[in-house]
């Protein structure tokens, strides 16, 4: 049983920003290089799934680590509030269209997990349906793993409120950050022990495991999610497809 109050927000005693910057650097080449054997072999998929609570890093984990890597192989999609269309559907309609063909690396920016998320906070599906939509989403990964040879990498990013409270402020402070201010943010913020609660059924329920990530240093999820993602493309073949190609005779 996971208890997010007793995993720490930040690195480990003993290491340092500077102790990795290197060792970051050449993580996130070799992940470029892995990942275009990936795309060229077209045997298995990757998903990564970032959640966490507003200005935990979700977009800042995305670039920094997957910077080197093609737009061809690794892309990005943000789940928002569903369209009319998505809403006369099943919560994962949406969701299983973006799932990631053989050969590529997608990320999820927020997740099918936010229709039991903020809809669980808010009260707007009772319990009983947000563990019925666990069970679906279970089913649906493992329909990607079994079916589709996609391996699921499923991130929560671990931030402290006090954290959380001066990147939201950031946003503020900041003229370059601005656009990400929402007012809204602030209200959720309200409801963070809920979303705490909610944050740990959802990961408690899964039957693929989580990764809790400190986020409260950024270099540090940076490194720490890049070296997670190497060690899982290290498992996939790592030689170039060979093509039989008969020479024509003279």
């Amino acid at each position: 049983m996971i208890r997010l109050s007793e995993i720490s927000t930040r690195s480990p005693e003993g290491i340092e920003k500077d102790d990795v910057r290197e060792e970051f650097k050449e993580i996130t080449q070799r992940i470029a290089e892995l990942s275009e054997i990936l795309y060229a072999r077209k045997e298995h998929s990757l998903l990564i799934v970032f959640q966490g609570m507003d200005s935990s890093g979700k977009d800042g984990a995305t670039e920094k680590v997957f910077r080197q890597v093609s737009p061809m192989i690794a892309c990005a999609y943000g789940f928002k509030k569903p369209t009319d269309e998505e809403f006369a559907h099943d919560f994962l309609w949406r969701v299983h269209k973006q799932a990631p063909a053989k050969g590529q690396i997608k990320i999820f920016v927020r997740s099918h997990y936010e229709d039991i998320l903020i809809q669980r906070v808010h009260g707007w599906i009772d319990e009983e349906k947000a563990q019925r939509r666990l069970r679906a989403i279970n089913d649906w990964e493992r329909l990607l793993v079994e079916d589709n040879n996609t391996t699921i990498l499923k991130f929560y990013l671990h931030l402290s409120k006090e954290r959380q409270e001066e990147k939201l402020q950031e946003r503020i402070d900041m003229q370059r950050k601005n656009w990400k201010h929402n007012p809204g943010d602030w209200e959720e913020r309200k409801h963070w022990d809920a979303y705490r609660d909610a944050y740990e059924s959802a990961i408690n329920g899964s039957e693929i495991p989580w990764i809790i990530a400190p986020v409260d240093q950024r270099w540090y999820r940076n490194y720490f999610i890049a070296k997670k993602v190497l060690e899982t493309l290290e498992s996939f073949p790592q030689t170039w497809p060979e093509v039989d190609v008969e020479l024509p005779t003279s």
